[in-house]
């Protein structure tokens, strides 16, 4: 899994401020330490904490105007009390999963500074272990804050009359403005794989499988030598799912859910490639899977083929012999889109439509130029994994900017009616446990005007 851009200014945000302490203690180790600011379950919250990071605001041009100390520690007291619950209620963390996450922030820092040495010195470390190490506790808190997050809301959910009477509240000189909006459809035509090629690929993923299960060999050591996933292939293809959040086309959830621990699949087939698959560990909703994609070769007449399939498509579909939706459902080779008149969906919102501000850059220089109904000329396009393939794109329906509206914009109110849902649970959950918490906020903090009860008046 490569790390988003967000999740990388997290952490350098964290790492420049000379990162936030998480000192751990036992209920019956509380004691009043010289620059504690506050103490949150089994967390310590220092003084150079808030300073630190007020610091770090500055230096990532973030305005600080109006922003208190006293805004900062409650921040980072919400931070730990989601930390030390997530221990408590024993959601487990993949320790694995952020030893690679750690070597993968590494390695962007070396790439961007030219030498770990550089890196050091940037962040003022004085050695590679200590500062990894710094790394993992950053992520570890990270992981559990949000484990326990997703907890408290994983089973809410709004009915149509919640998001009519949401709607319904929200003063009509408030109610939000959205801004323009695409539909977009393509049509996708993968290159043809021979059968020999096709044989080659599955034989290699069976030698693979007889090394591991009778010789003995590393399912990791041979993921990360042949594998062709590069957002996995560092970690020795490890990734984790839950049944709850897909994350993963459904035929390698298929996949990975019908097996048992230690069972490793035989070859298998999606739109990236081909897989072979193991279960390292199976935690209720969640499993700790590892997989090995080889992706086919393809000869420049099967990619000149594939190309000259599509213009034929376009032609007919200009001609008007056959409409986009029609011909997506015949002959696209995308099965997530061919059903629906191969329109696309937008992964951050799960509906079809992309707020031009926040299009793709890819997919925005695909489709900037094109009129309204107008299909493109033939685009290629490479996967991550190296697979190529063409693509035909639409602007199927252009929603200009305007006020929010209960008909044409259902699924973003409903999202909206969610999300205040959510954060209200959210805070019920916060209020009860800060007051079932072990909660010790130093003498000038508690004249602090948090918004949560810390000092618990």
């Amino acid at each position: 899994m490569l790390l988003s851009r967000k999740h990388l200014r997290y952490i350098r945000f964290v790492l420049l401020a000379l990162f936030i302490s998480s000192i751990s203690f036992s209920q019956s180790e509380k004691i009043k330490i010289d620059g504690v600011s506050a103490v949150v379950g089994d967390y310590v919250i220092l003084e150079s904490d808030i300073d630190k990071t007020l610091v770090e605001m500055k230096s990532q041009g973030i305005p600080t105007k109006g922003v208190t100390r006293c805004q900062l520690l409650g921040k980072l007291m919400e931070d730990k009390l989601y930390a030390h619950h997530a221990v408590q209620d024993s959601l487990e963390i993949s320790i694995e999963e952020i030893y690679s996450t750690v070597d993968q922030i590494v390695e962007n820092f070396t790439q961007q500074l030219g030498s770990i040495e550089k890196v050091l010195e940037f962040y003022n470390k004085d050695d590679e272990s200590s500062f990894r190490q710094e790394i993992f506790d950053i992520n570890k808190i990270q992981k559990l804050s949000i484990l326990m997050q997703q907890k408290i809301v994983q089973d809410i959910e709004v009915t149509p009359e919640e998001v009519r009477i949401f709607f319904e509240s929200i003063p009509k000189g408030e109610l939000p403005i959205f801004g323009t909006e695409l539909e977009i459809s393509q049509i996708v035509i993968e290159p043809q794989v021979s059968d020999k090629e096709r044989d080659r690929i599955i034989n290699q993923l069976k030698t693979f499988r007889e090394d591991i299960l009778e010789r003995g060999s590393s399912f990791a050591s041979k993921a990360i030598l042949y594998s062709q996933d590069p957002g996995s292939r560092s970690s020795g293809g490890k990734y984790t799912l839950h049944r709850k959040r897909p994350r993963m086309v459904k035929e390698f959830r298929d996949e990975a859910f019908s097996l048992e621990e230690g069972e490793i699949s035989e070859p298998f087939k999606t739109d990236f490639g081909w897989h072979i698959l193991k279960v390292d560990k199976i935690r209720g909703q969640e499993v700790d899977i590892r997989h090995i994609l080889l992706t086919p070769k393809i000869e420049p007449n099967q990619l000149k083929d594939a190309k000259k399939k599509l213009d034929s498509i376009r032609k007919r579909i200009i001609d008007d012999e056959i409409n986009f939706k029609k011909a997506a459902l015949v002959f696209s080779d995308e099965k997530e889109t061919k059903f629906n008149g191969g329109i696309l969906i937008n992964p951050q919102t799960g509906d079809n439509r992309f707020e031009l501000t926040n299009l793709d850059p890819i997919l925005y220089s695909q489709i900037r130029n094109l009129d309204d109904g107008e299909v493109s000329q033939p685009i290629i396009e490479e996967e991550r994994s190296g697979l190529k393939k063409y693509k035909i794109l639409k602007v199927s329906n252009r929603y200009d900017e305007h006020v929010a509206n209960y008909s044409l914009d259902y699924s973003k109110i409903k999202s909206l009616a969610l999300k205040e849902k959510q954060l209200n649970l959210i805070q019920k959950w916060m209020n009860e446990k800060i007051e079932s918490t072990y909660v010790n906020v130093n003498k000038e903090s508690r004249l602090c005007n948090f918004i949560n009860n810390w000092v618990k008046k």
